[in-house]
């Protein structure tokens, strides 16, 4: 579904030219849920806006379902993001000024979907992250863990084929962490591909499998057993 050969990515040039990634290669398939760690500089942040196609890779091959991204315009790009690329940030990313259901509607108003199917498949999509009593409440009548199911449900509405999670968790607390990775846990086994950017080991511990990075290079690239993941159906 996804594949990535030999991605390198470059900043810079001569003296002062930074190699975020060297070489990185691997592969996703569907239903699967992995985590990208490493330390701060490590590459992990570069390596998710690759897959995201929010940047392009200096040299190698990236491919969504057998399209090979280096090929693509911007505009193409774009369509990429908005229809096959589910993302949830940190920051939540909401819009505060309208509600949960219109905020997630926002992917399908891209898509030019029309007003009456956008809305009832937002709705859908709220009740599949636990929040179907709350569609109609604004960003500041929502609390951390609530506003980022909202950024679950928004990244879910298009039916994307990967899901990309940036530090998920990085503004939650314990318990809401781990409500948070409950619900990714039980829409991966549903069907849904999941791969996490994160830095915490406990965040980690519920994954499928894990590919750590250090100095741009992929040092590791693990399956993890279900008797050791936190997440046991």
């Amino acid at each position: 579904m996804l594949k990535l050969q030999s991605i390198d990515k470059f900043y810079g040039q001569g003296d002062i030219q930074v190699k975020a990634l060297k070489q990185a290669s691997f592969e996703v398939d569907k239903g699967e849920f992995i985590a990208i760690m490493g330390q701060s500089g490590s590459g992990k942040s570069t390596l998710m806006n690759i897959v995201g196609c929010l940047d392009r890779p200096t040299n190698g091959v990236y491919e969504i379902d057998g399209e090979n991204v280096a090929d693509l315009k911007e505009d193409q790009l774009a369509s990429i993001r908005n229809k096959k690329i589910g993302f949830v940030f940190q920051s939540f990313n909401l819009l505060p000024r309208v509600t949960a259901l219109q905020n997630v509607e926002l992917p399908l108003v891209y898509a030019r979907i029309p007003a009456g199917e956008r809305r009832e498949r937002a709705k859908k999509a709220l009740v599949r992250v636990g929040l179907g009593d709350r569609t109609h409440h604004r960003p500041n009548e929502l609390s951390g863990g609530q506003k980022q199911r909202v950024a679950i449900a928004r990244a879910l509405v298009s039916n994307p084929t990967v899901i990309l999670a940036d530090e998920p968790t990085g503004n939650l607390d314990t318990r809401t962490t781990a409500e948070i990775m409950d619900l990714f846990c039980q829409l991966n086994d549903e069907g849904v591909t999941i791969i996490t950017v994160t830095h915490e080991q406990e965040v980690s511990e519920y994954m499928k499998r894990v590919v750590t990075l250090r100095d741009g290079v992929i040092i590791a690239d693990s399956v993890i057993p279900d008797t050791e993941r936190r997440w046991q159906q």
